[in-house]
């Protein structure tokens, strides 16, 4: 049985062997990484990966049920691809549902934020209104939380103080 227990970050650099070997592991499953995603259709390629290939099993990870259930659709051909041009000895390949994988994938259509990068968020005021709801709310309520409700009105206080001061030239 593999012996899986964690090991200190020295004993890794004490033995150079060690440290090659997992180095050429992780360049091969990279290397079956890219020949595996060369074999899946275009829209795939985002949502599945190679995760570790052990005693002839190919273990892949999607990022949910939808593309677990497509590649499931496509494992047949697949395995019979990679049987062919990769690995002769593979016995089975095995699917996992990964959801981290869903959300380091970036849509296109989406863009990360509408403002852009040089420019600071716009700053949230309270409204006088809103302020003297709070007020009303805060003089109907006892101890810490009537302390809270007005400090939260008293910004829109400094908040109209503020943005009066910024709106002078």
């Amino acid at each position: 049985m593999r012996d899986s227990r964690p090991l200190l970050l020295d004993t890794l650099f004490d033995d150079a062997n060690l440290l090659r070997d997992l180095q050429q592991r992780a360049i091969a499953l990279l290397k079956l990484n890219k020949a595996v995603k060369a074999l899946l259709p275009k829209a795939m390629h985002e949502h599945c990966r190679v995760a570790n290939y052990r005693h002839s099993v190919l273990v892949l990870e999607v990022s949910n049920a939808s593309w677990l259930t497509r590649l499931r659709y496509e494992q047949p051909a697949l395995l019979t691809a990679l049987r062919h041009e990769i690995l002769p000895s593979l016995a089975s390949i095995d699917i996992k549902i990964n959801p981290s994988l869903s959300t380091k994938i970036q849509h296109p259509a989406a863009p990360r934020s509408n403002l852009p990068e040089n420019k600071p968020e716009p700053v949230r005021r309270l409204s006088e209104q809103s302020a003297e709801q709070i007020r009303e709310l805060a003089a109907r309520s006892k101890g810490k939380l009537k302390e809270k409700l007005e400090r939260l009105a008293a910004l829109a206080e400094r908040g109209a103080s503020t943005a009066s001061r910024d709106e002078k030239p």
